[in-house]
This record gives structure tokens, C-alpha cells and sequence, in this order.
């Protein structure tokens, strides 16, 4: 606890990350929003293209993202992104001010919320490393959990409670208020947050001009470019990444399918989606504030350890009508995937050249975030022609066998990374 608090009271993380927890409530509050307007004009089939909306737009923002965060000052990139999604949030109650909320306005705003998803989430963590110490990055990827995990269940629920009592455009508002309220926190950052291969290149120019030719006169070999393949080249990266995509599946088929039919048909109606979503969101505080607040770093091993116990959570589904079994599941689920996370994450700061964090964490999450929809897809024709049992089978074996196969990669991540593509005052770390 004392590891938080001192982060909290850190003074540019803590405002930053404060400002990024309420504007990741106010993102939680806006699918259901929408969705609700969608409904009220009778929209019931546009529902699936306002979910289209929200995701295939996706992968598009977080290939351009990633090069934006790399090139200009963190800050400018995460404020400019904040009060221009406010503004657009905030045009549909203020039409709905005026008149009326045109049709086709929901599915622009789901859209632009999809495109530039990728911003403040490749964005704060790409600025984590130059907000706290090297030896403070689990504490405040755990707090970055912590808060996802956090929104992900509250911003609906409350989002459910505001709708009944002051209409959808004006939930929509409080959502376009978030968002200025981390720009306004993102603003008091003291440092600035530039790409570090600004602050090195006069140095560097300096040096390849003295060294250009060797006491032999023959021409130096220029220094490795680098560029997103070297986090191809680096097999810590590779593997972790993916076999999170091969989790993501299964959790995918869980969250997406699995868990709504087991509340309609086994575990008495929608009152227990939500419960088992609230267990997982539980589970998941629990093992990000474990790891976070460990002391030492998450290694491969410890993530492959953690994959694999989380996969054997996914069997809690045979246990139906049980609803504490399954639920216990689901919490163990919760608790052993967010260590993966967090530890995860810090192992990408210390390995990926920190020139290099937006495009690597944005092309990473977009890959790993990816795969769920897939678990959705397969999980509906198993669940029909298998049953439960051979779903949760097929869960199991996403989920795990990757964690096994994870562990040959055991201690490789205490070598150091690919020659060249650590800046020198980072060659010291792991």
C-alpha cells in the first residue's frame, strides 16, 4: 500500500493517472449511452453496426497513433485527443438541446471514439517511464489496471442508473466533461514527456561525425535504425505478445458469450451477468494489486505460471447452476490474468528503446485487444454443436497451452535486449 501512496503522492503520475481513471469512467458510461439512443428511435437492428463502429475502427487509429506518440511531445498528443472526442461527445446532447439528435450522429461519435481509442491507451503507458522510476513500473502499471478494471465495471452500471434519471445526451455530457478533465490534468505535467530520441540526436549527430571513418581509415558502420521490427527480433516481446492474443480468445469467448448464456439458461437471468462481471473485475483488483505492490519484478516464468492457473479458472463454467463455483472461476480468472498484465508491461518498458514506446505499445495492445472479437466467433458454433463442455475445453486450451509454451522463454528476460536497440543510459536495466 505504501508503494501506491507514495506514487499517488508523487505529484505528475498521480495527477495524470487520476485524470485517466475518470476519463476511462466516462468511456465506460458511452457505449451504453449510445446504445440506449440507438434503441429510443427504434434501432434495435442498428445495434451491431454501432457496435461495428466502436471496434473496426480500432485497428486503423492504433497503426497511426503509435507514430504520433513517437514523434511529438506525449502531452500535446493526449490533450489535443481528449477535447476533441469532448467535443464530439458533447455534440449529441447539445443537438439533442436544440431539436433532435440526427440518426446517423451516434455512429460518427462511436467512430471517432474507435479511432482514437488507441490514443490515451498506448499513450499513458508510453509516458509511464519518464512519470516514475524504473524500479516503480509494476506499482504504476498495477494502478493502470487497476483503474481499467475499476471503469469497466462501474462506468456501465452507474451509465445505467444516470439514463433513467437524466436521459442518454445527458450521460453523453458527463462522459465530454471527463474528457477535459484529464486534458486539464494532463496540462499541470511539469516535465515534458518528448520522444527521448529528440533529446538524444544533436549528441548522436555529434558523435557519428567524429567517429564516420575508423583510425583505418575505412567508413564506421552506421547505428542499427531502429525501427518496429526490432521488437519483432526480440523473443521475450514475441512470445509474451503472443500468448496474451491466444488468452485474449478465450477470455473473448467468456466475457462475450459464454457468460451471457450461462445467465439466461443455467444461472437465472441478467442479474448474474452482472455479478460474474463484477466477480472478474474483483479478481482482476486483487492480482494487480498483488503485483503491483510485490516487490521484485514479474518474470516470464511468473507470467506463464500465472497464464496457466487462470486457464484452469475457465473450467469453473462445467460447474453450472452452481452460481458460487462458477463464480469462483471467474474470480480466479480476474486474479491471475492481471499479474500477467502488469508484469507483462513493465518487462515491454524495460526491453522496447524508449524512442520506440508509442508505436510498440499501440501496434502491441491493438494485437492483443484484436483477438477477443475471435473468441466471439468461435465461441457461438462450439457452444451450439459441442455443448459447454467442449467450449470450455476449447477455452482451456487458449488459455493455457500458450503459458506452457511460454515457459522454454523462462530467464530469457534477464538477458539484455537485441545489440543496438537500447539507449545507453537504459543498458544498465535487467
Amino acid at each position: 500500500m505504501r508503494a501506491y501512496l507514495r506514487l499517488l503522492g508523487s505529484g505528475d503520475f498521480g495527477r495524470v493517472w487520476f485524470g485517466a481513471s475518470v476519463s476511462l469512467l466516462g468511456d465506460g458510461m458511452t457505449l451504453l449511452a449510445l446504445s440506449w439512443l440507438v434503441l429510443d428511435k427504434g434501432g434495435t437492428g442498428q445495434l451491431s453496426l454501432l457496435g461495428v463502429c466502436f471496434t473496426a475502427p480500432v485497428v486503423l487509429g492504433g497503426l497511426a497513433v503509435g507514430p504520433l506518440l513517437d514523434r511529438f511531445d506525449k502531452r500535446t498528443v493526449l490533450i489535443v485527443d481528449s477535447v476533441f472526442r469532448g467535443v464530439c461527445v458533447a455534440s449529441v446532447p447539445l443537438a439533442a438541446a436544440l431539436g433532435d439528435v440526427p440518426t446517423a450522429l451516434p455512429f460518427v461519435v462511436a467512430a471517432v471514439y474507435g479511432l482514437l481509442k488507441m490514443v490515451p491507451l498506448a499513450g499513458f503507458p508510453a509516458a509511464i517511464p519518464q512519470l516514475v522510476g524504473e524500479s516503480e513500473l509494476d506499482t504504476a502499471n498495477a494502478m493502470e489496471s487497476l483503474s481499467f478494471s475499476v471503469a469497466t465495471v462501474v462506468g456501465p452500471a452507474l451509465a445505467g442508473v444516470l439514463v433513467g434519471v437524466m436521459g442518454a445526451p445527458n450521460v453523453l455530457l458527463v462522459d465530454a466533461v471527463t474528457y477535459l478533465f484529464f486534458a486539464a490534468a494532463v496540462a499541470t505535467v511539469r516535465r515534458p514527456l518528448a520522444p527521448p530520441a529528440k533529446a538524444a540526436k544533436a549528441a548522436e549527430a555529434a558523435t557519428t561525425a567524429e567517429a564516420a571513418t575508423t583510425a583505418e581509415g575505412v567508413p564506421s558502420t552506421p547505428a542499427a535504425k531502429v525501427s518496429v521490427r526490432v521488437v519483432g527480433r526480440d523473443k521475450v516481446i514475441v512470445a509474451t505478445t503472443a500468448a496474451f492474443m491466444a488468452f485474449n480468445i478465450a477470455d473473448g469467448m467468456l466475457l462475450l458469450v459464454v457468460a451471457p448464456w450461462l445467465a439466461r439458461n443455467e444461472l437465472g437471468g441478467v442479474f448474474s451477468l452482472g455479478a460474474l462481471t463484477a466477480t472478474l473485475a474483483a479478481g482482476e483488483l486483487v492480482g494487480a494489486s498483488i503485483a503491483g505492490g510485490r516487490a521484485g519484478r514479474g518474470s516470464v516464468r511468473r507470467i506463464a505460471l500465472c497464464q496457466m492457473g487462470a486457464a484452469l479458472g475457465f473450467l469453473a463454467v462445467l460447474a453450472a447452476p452452481q452460481a458460487v463455483l462458477v463464480g469462483a472461476g471467474f474470480f480466479c480468472v480476474g486474479m491471475l490474468s492481471a499479474p500477467m498484465t502488469v508484469w507483462a508491461q513493465s518487462l515491454r518498458m524495460r526491453r522496447i528503446p524508449p524512442e520506440m514506446h508509442g508505436r510498440a505499445f499501440a501496434a502491441l495492445r491493438t494485437l492483443m485487444q484484436g483477438t477477443s472479437p475471435l473468441g466471439s466467433a468461435i465461441a457461438a458454433p462450439v457452444l451450439v454443436l459441442g455443448g459447454l463442455g467442449w467450449t470450455a475445453v476449447v477455452m482451456v486450451a487458449f488459455a493455457g497451452l500458450p503459458g506452457l509454451w511460454l515457459l522454454r522463454y523462462s530467464g530469457q528476460d534477464r538477458q539484455a535486449p537485441l545489440a543496438g536497440t537500447v539507449p545507453e543510459e537504459r543498458t544498465e536495466v535487467g
